[in-house]
């Protein structure tokens, strides 16, 4: 039994096809330059599950080759993981694009983020320490940190390549074992690095990929009772659904990161360009498709006008097309289900009385692809104020003070990000601290390095990534406790 565990869609090495060809075995991968159509691919069964947790699972027993093996050859197998990656970033990336839908240039870049929090993670791997305590008696203690087992992670669509790096190098680094499931729409790379897993030599059952639906090869991971832990990115529906799983089954460890409405600051006082140049970006980047996207932009009232004007400028200079073109800024959405949502909230936008500005239409006659859309006048009590649209739409919203800023910023059901432009520390602190979310980005936006953490408050999720801060969520702490004869100092 290999490393990798394809249930049904063993690999290969031959490069993303241009054109509609055979990509996997199972399935057929159909593009063209201005339309995405989905991947055809077999279902798992719970059976199939069922053999990756028992793979995982001989994978973890005691004293086998990969619990026995020293934490710095851990690190050195993680590291020539993130060669092969580097290897072969040109492929990856362009199978990402074809896979998702995004920018090539785009996929660059995750390829690169992807490889760096490999990195991180595999020098972590011989500095995860316990500590000795002076507990009262005479008794010599000690804590140790031990991996938790067999880990399910399930990732999304929108940035496939960096979640599954996200998932999977630091529950590696701790010596976990892994189940993973990626998404149905975006399989590709997932199993491209699976494969990568086993030529860079880990042992059989480390790491095994089960592509699949979420009602199916989803739920089966949440609900079993051999899986220890469940790490999840995705929508907070979702997020509900995989906590009941949990909690029903065997109380398993979860980490989630779930939705946004995040809300983006800017002040008067703000260096206008650059705050119009990074709001786009922070909106628009990867089709709207991010979480953490800056979907409430809440520009004080003196500016708001000009802003708007320049926003609505910026959007209009936005190139939309084959995501393969170099110099495309934006590609087709994932699908046509993600398509027709979009399209919904734009058009209860213009029905509740904001201000289409530009786009709010297809873009083409073919294709998922959207007009960048800008509304303005929108009211915190709107749809598109409040729902997560995850699609390439910007409302902007007025305020006259700070207070009043804070509590509309607070007033959502979500908590994952969060930015203010201002030349004010005194102001912008302010803000960051009063504002509920877990990264707050000052006169910036999508800061993400693999050593800081990231995750959400209130129904944005729970738990962290990343950074030390992302170990705790693959370990468990044990306190050992030894009688000896006599104590001292």
């Amino acid at each position: 039994m290999g490393a990798v565990q394809f249930r049904g869609f063993p690999g290969n090495r031959e490069p993303p096809p241009p054109c509609t060809r055979p990509c996997y075995p199972g399935f057929t991968l159909l593009f063209s330059c201005r339309l995405f159509v989905r991947h055809r691919a077999a279902v798992p069964r719970q059976a199939d599950v069922d053999l990756a947790v028992k793979a995982a699972r001989e994978a973890f027993k005691l004293d086998s080759p990969w619990r026995s093996m020293d934490a710095s050859d851990r690190g050195l197998l993680i590291n020539k993981l993130a060669d092969l990656i580097e290897r072969d970033a040109d492929y990856i990336a362009r199978l990402e694009t074809l896979d998702n839908g995004k920018p090539v240039k785009d996929a660059a870049g995750d390829v690169g983020l992807s490889v760096k929090c490999y990195r991180y993670y595999a020098g972590w791997c011989d500095k995860i320490q316990g500590k000795t305590i002076p507990i009262d008696g005479d008794f010599f203690c000690y804590t140790r940190h031990e991996p938790i087992g067999v880990v399910g992670q399930i990732i999304p669509w929108n940035f496939p390549l960096v979640m599954q790096a996200w998932k999977m190098a630091p529950a590696l680094c701790c010596g976990n074992t892994i189940v993973l499931k990626p998404a149905e729409q975006t399989p590709l790379t997932a199993l491209y690095v699976g494969a990568l897993c086993k030529e860079a030599g880990f042992p059989p059952g480390v790491v095994n990929i089960v592509p699949g639906y979420g009602p199916t090869a989803g739920a089966a991971i949440s609900e079993h009772r051999d899986v220890d832990k469940v790490a999840f990115t995705g929508s907070t529906e979702v997020g509900h659904l995989i906590m009941q799983a949990a909690g029903k089954s065997n109380l398993k460890n979860v980490t989630l990161e779930l939705g946004g409405k995040s809300p983006n600051i800017i002040f008067a006082d703000a260096d206008l360009d650059h705050a119009v140049e990074t709001s786009h970006f922070a909106l628009f980047f990867n089709q709207g498709q991010c979480c953490c996207a800056g979907s409430r932009t809440f520009v004080e009232e003196s500016i708001y006008d000009e802003f708007v004007r320049r926003s609505v400028e910026r959007a209009r200079k936005r190139k939309v097309g084959d995501p393969l073109a170099s110099d495309v800024e934006q590609g087709p959405q994932v699908d046509g289900e993600q398509f027709s949502k979009i399209m919904s909230l734009i058009d209860s936008g213009k029905q509740e009385g904001a201000k289409l500005e530009c786009g709010g239409e297809r873009h083409g006659n073919e294709g998922f692809f959207i007009q960048p859309t800008v509304f303005s006048n929108v009211e915190d009590d709107m749809r598109i104020a409040k729902e997560e649209i995850f699609g390439p739409v910007m409302q902007i919203l007025k305020f006259k003070t700070v207070e009043e800023v804070i509590e509309r910023a607070n007033k959502t059901q979500y908590g994952l990000a969060a930015s203010v432009f201002t030349k004010d520390i005194d102001k912008a602190l302010r803000v960051a601290h009063a504002v509920r979310a877990g990264s707050m980005w000052v006169n910036t936006y999508d800061v993400f390095r693999c050593n800081a953490p990231f995750g959400g408050y209130k129904m944005s999720g729970v738990g962290r990534e990343l950074g030390e801060y992302g170990l705790q969520q693959y370990s468990e702490i044990k306190t050992v406790a030894i009688k000896v004869t006599k104590k001292n100092s």
